[in-house]
């Protein structure tokens, strides 16, 4: 089968396709025939060795994908061979990958592979954003960093469908009108979203910023926020922020800063289905929409990551692996 493989750490050349053996489930797992892989920040995080992202090399990156199961090892309750799967956790840049069946997730028959393979592990972490660390209520203000991106889509279209009033950023014209379909009221760019927000909520400010930028935002997400507003720290495409004094978080109003992450909010299976259902039913109902914005062969991984890093993209990134 073929496989990515990163021999080191380091930019976009790391990656590499090579003949592997197919591996064989264990005890608890399945062997999935991937269709699809999806293409996400962490996984340039960990390839460019972030801690905490960095590991052994080499290794397969990628982090969720959607598939067939093709073998099952013992013992691995939930789906059987031929059910269609999605997960996230394991190595998915791949024509098949090794599954824990703790982790896979079964695919409606009415919900397209490449489109699960596009929102599992993104539309969980909106899910669990606008749900649980801060849990968006009918008229909030909250500012939404990136919003054409793949989080920023489907973390926009579930706040304003709890009753938010979304503030977006974005870069382009054409960024702006995705934001906006998606359900933002204002849009703002990078360097005014602040005087946006504070327009818009007659300078008392915003209940929350869901912030996946970093370095370049953080200051001015602090600034935008009302006393005891909710800093949401998701994600760092712009870099890490630098430590905070958190005298700083007295100054702004007794504000809340929280880094979250998915595993904390899927630590359980029941959990994992709670939020993983939802997606599919909503995607079914026609209520959640999920924009693919690329569709890399497997041999093209290293592309995908320049064009994830580089900004060039909207919506999800995908690998075609069948």
């Amino acid at each position: 089968m073929r496989a990515v493989i990163a021999e080191r750490h380091g930019g976009p050349d790391v990656l590499a396709v090579v003949q592997r053996d197919a591996p064989a489930p264990g005890p608890g797992q399945l062997l999935v025939d991937v269709a699809a892989a999806g293409v996400n920040f962490a996984d340039i995080y960990r390839r460019e060795g972030w801690t905490p992202y960095s590991g052994e090399v080499p290794y397969v990156p990628g982090t969720e994908g959607a598939g067939t199961v093709a073998a099952a090892g013992p013992g691995a309750d939930g789906p059987g061979v031929g059910d269609r799967v999605a997960w996230t956790g394991a190595a998915s840049y791949a024509e098949q990958v090794i599954v824990p069946a703790g982790q896979a997730v079964p695919v409606p028959d009415d919900v397209d592979l490449e489109v699960a393979a596009a929102v599992l592990l993104q539309g969980m972490t909106a899910h669990y954003l606008s749900n649980d660390t801060y849990p968006v209520a009918e008229g909030d203000p909250v500012v939404v960093h990136a919003a054409a991106g793949g989080v920023g889509l489907l973390l926009t279209q579930m706040a304003a469908a709890r009753g938010g009033v979304v503030i977006a950023t974005t870069s382009s014209p054409e960024k702006a009108e995705l934001a906006r379909e998606a359900g933002a009221r204002h849009v703002a760019g990078y360097g005014n979203f602040g005087a946006v927000t504070r327009e818009v909520t007659g300078g008392a400010g915003a209940a929350a910023v869901y912030d996946g930028v970093g370095q370049a935002t953080f200051d001015a997400s602090l600034a935008a926020l009302r006393p005891r507003g909710y800093m949401v720290l998701y994600g760092a495409a712009s870099g890490a922020v630098a430590p905070l004094d958190p005298q700083r978080l007295a100054a702004g109003g007794s504000l809340f800063l929280t880094r979250p992450t998915l595993g904390s909010y899927i630590a359980t299976r029941g959990e994992l289905r709670h939020r993983a259902d939802d997606l599919f039913r909503w995607i079914r109902e026609g209520t959640l929409t999920v924009r693919i914005g690329g569709r890399y062969p497997l041999d093209q991984a290293a592309r995908a990551h320049e064009d994830l890093a580089g900004r060039r993209t909207t919506g999800k990134l995908i690998l075609r692996v069948r």
